[in-house]
């Protein structure tokens, strides 16, 4: 009786231990997702408001599109 106690104790401990460094592992990875993720956020912001800079949106419109300015002459003021 007491032999099959001790040796389901040493089982408990031994799966015990397992399930412990299973879960370190587990942390280490989520942690490095984690890592990840704030890395990607913190540039994702920084693009964001390189974006909406109005000087960046005026070039992309000039470069990309082929805005431009409206000249005067070609400014049509309609009133009610």
């Amino acid at each position: 009786m007491v032999l099959a106690a001790v040796v389901s104790s040493a089982l408990g401990v031994v799966y015990t231990r397992h399930q412990s460094r299973h879960l370190a592992v587990q942390l280490g990875e989520l942690e490095a997702a984690h890592d990840a993720a704030v890395a990607e956020w913190s540039r994702l912001q920084l693009e964001q408001a390189w974006l909406a800079d109005a000087s960046q949106v005026e070039s992309k419109a000039r470069r990309e599109l082929g805005m431009k300015a409206p000249e005067t002459m070609n400014i049509l003021v309609v009133r009610p």
